[in-house]
């Protein structure tokens, strides 16, 4: 009977190495990213899935087949090929894609956002406004009423709401508007005028309210420089630069094409990036000194236009 035993205990022993060696090829392969494929037995280098979504906590269903973790979380050892992915969180509208798993590789897909359905809205205006403009630096909100010619303020949140300034009666067709760095006035323009409104009767170098600058070319954009005080002025034959009062007269900068332009003015570095729809160009203004770049072939019909001493 003991040799009976020895005997068994010698069989299950030769057993397990020749299960442990046949299986060690299968623990490896796991282990190195692999899966056995019954179809063909051939091992198929897989590939993984990771999900992160905003915010955590959704269910995750691939292929249909919904996983017992939440997001984030990875799915491994997929074979390569096209999987559906569909994500779902209550009170939150459903993301869903096809992804296409490679061998050898991670898929992240972890820049998911799960909108609400009903998302938070608040109004924040007491009267009725054509436009509004945000200052995220002094937290402020400034809407234009143009059918009543009233300019209103409140802060982020709709509150302290009141108005600040009184448009001036005749002036229509408004193209644009913006208020200056300093918070105290902003400008009006139309096609050939613009206007300089102060608020709560603040006035600069003496000036006397309304004022108006007429410009002889058809204005396309206007910048406020940053000393609060010049304007950059976009039209159709020039770049010019005037102050905010009255009767100021402006200097041509640079003469253009005639043709349409376009332009954006970076008031930190005081730097005007502006195309005749061939190149882009860029102006640096800084006092009565200016320098002009080309990016791109030179154009011949832009160029700096003639000193004229300012009144």
């Amino acid at each position: 009977m003991l040799f009976n035993f020895q005997r068994i205990r010698g069989i299950l022993f030769y057993l397990s190495l020749i299960l442990f060696f046949a299986g060690l090829p299968l623990i490896l392969s796991s282990a190195l990213g692999y899966k056995f494929n019954l179809r063909n037995f051939k091992f198929i280098k897989t590939g993984l899935i990771f999900i992160k979504t905003h915010p955590e906590g959704a269910k995750v269903y691939l292929n249909d087949k919904l996983f017992s973790q939440t997001s984030p979380l990875s799915i491994p050892d997929l074979k390569p090929g096209v999987y559906r992915i569909k994500v779902e969180m209550e009170k939150h509208y459903p993301w869903k894609a096809e992804v296409d798993v490679e061998a050898g590789k991670v898929t992240r897909l972890d820049k998911i956002i799960l909108f609400p359905l009903a998302p938070k809205l608040e109004q924040l205006n007491r009267e009725k406004f054509s436009s509004f403009r945000v200052d995220n630096e002094r937290k402020l909100i400034y809407y234009l009423d143009e059918a009543n010619k009233v300019v209103f303020k409140s802060d982020l949140d709709g509150g302290a709401f009141d108005d600040i300034a009184t448009l001036p009666q005749g002036f229509f067709q408004i193209l644009g508007w913006e208020v200056s760095g300093d918070a105290k006035k902003m400008f009006l323009f139309n096609n050939y005028q613009i206007n300089i409104i102060f608020f709560d009767n603040q006035l600069d170098y003496g000036s006397e309210l309304p004022v108006f600058l007429d410009s002889k070319e058809k204005i396309s954009n206007v910048f406020w420089h940053s000393d609060n005080y010049h304007l950059i002025v976009v039209a159709e034959g020039h770049i010019k630069v005037v102050e905010a009062r009255p009767q100021a007269k402006p200097i041509d900068l640079v003469e253009l094409s005639g043709q349409k332009t376009s332009a954006y003015y970076d008031a930190k570095q005081d730097t005007l990036y502006f195309s005749d729809n061939q190149n882009l160009y860029r102006m640096q203004i800084s006092g009565n000194l200016f320098s002009f770049d080309l990016f791109g072939q030179a154009f011949k019909s832009i160029k700096p236009a003639k000193e004229e001493a300012n009144e």
